[in-house]
């Protein structure tokens, strides 16, 4: 899961008199995938396109939703016969890409391991080794495969759940049609993922705000750890310190290593990812979250179009920041 943080559009402001006003940007927002989007754009001819927006959206939900039983992933899920279609395969064949660049700390099979820790929709149980092995035996990348364009499951227990990939690839393709229909100038936001192009409604690139940890907001936190510029890129934050619960005294985070079954353990707290495209960030973002600090950094590097921004803790239990070189000409000062 991928918390949501605080997105800063200084132009708009989020203010419903931006619809009002005879001004040719545009305010959209509504619900998808279990979380809100909001959508910005510069419309060529002042028109509201939200009700095309929204059967976009539709179209993509009846693809990736965990949440509704007749989508092609929930099909897959149940073993029921459907052809994926294009969509579903470009963001199923990236996955597995960072899976394997990632050594499988990205993994689209780990649904149900989440699940059962309490991070799903479904109740928390009373998590012991022998359910852990048993999570384990329904999780790992390397057990499903493409073949004749159908998504073969090693055992049919297993269940896809590209969340943490679908939204960020959601942004990019909403972004895609609003550049089809002529804007020049939108930002794209859903449950925290962020595709923007071009300028906001004051001649400004776009701002986004990244949110300082704090395990004690009940709420998202308003204090920002940084704002950065996005002239045409794509971002994505996931976090440890929100979603979190404390059971006979340990506490427990949602970031669950798919290797070893277990919520991870380690000094990240968050981590920014900018990319060329919203997948790559969304599935790069969430990984991090899974291999910890030195690892994500030594990923990252070897990546030229991945600029990462973390948050950590210190040894002595201080908040510390590390950024990539080529994150920092995005950072306003």
């Amino acid at each position: 899961m991928k918390f949501r943080f605080v997105i800063l559009l200084l132009a708009v402001g989020f203010l419903l008199s931006c619809q009002n006003a005879p001004s040719k940007y545009i305010y959209n927002e509504g619900y998808i995938y279990g979380t809100n989007y909001h959508i910005v754009y510069e419309s060529p001819n002042g028109k509201d396109i939200h009700e095309k927006i929204k059967k976009e959206l539709n179209r993509y939900n009846s693809i990736f939703s965990t949440f509704d039983s007749t989508s092609v992933i929930s099909k897959v899920n149940n073993n029921q016969p459907v052809e994926p279609g294009d969509v579903f395969l470009t963001c199923y064949k990236r996955s597995m890409e960072i899976a394997e660049i990632t050594n499988g700390a990205f993994d689209i099979t780990a649904g149900p391991m989440v699940n059962a820790w309490g991070f799903g929709p479904e109740d928390r149980r009373k998590m012991t080794q022998e359910i852990v092995d048993s999570m384990k035996n329904i999780t790992g990348y390397q057990k499903i495969e493409l073949r004749d364009g159908r998504i073969v499951k090693e055992n049919p227990n297993m269940k896809l759940d590209m969340s943490a990939i679908a939204k960020g690839y959601t942004c990019d393709l909403i972004g895609n049609f609003l550049a089809e229909k002529g804007c020049e100038n939108y930002m794209v936001e859903i449950g925290g993922e962020v595709v923007a192009k071009g300028k906001n409604e004051k001649g400004r690139v776009w701002t986004i705000g990244i949110s300082k940890p704090d395990e004690m907001a009940f709420f998202a936190s308003t204090d920002l750890q940084a704002k950065v510029r996005l002239p045409e890129n794509a971002l994505a934050t996931s976090g440890n310190y929100r979603n979190f619960y404390v059971e006979d005294g340990k506490k427990y985070a949602h970031t669950i290593d798919p290797k070893t079954g277990y919520p991870v353990q380690h000094s990240l707290l968050s981590a920014t990812v900018l990319a060329e495209n919203c997948m790559d960030a969304d599935a790069f973002a969430t990984a991090f979250m899974v291999l910890g600090l030195e690892k994500s950094i030594e990923i990252a590097g070897q990546f030229q179009n991945l600029k990462v921004y973390f948050i950590y803790a210190d040894g002595e239990g201080e908040n510390q920041i590390y950024l990539s070189e080529n994150f920092k000409e995005h950072l306003v000062q």
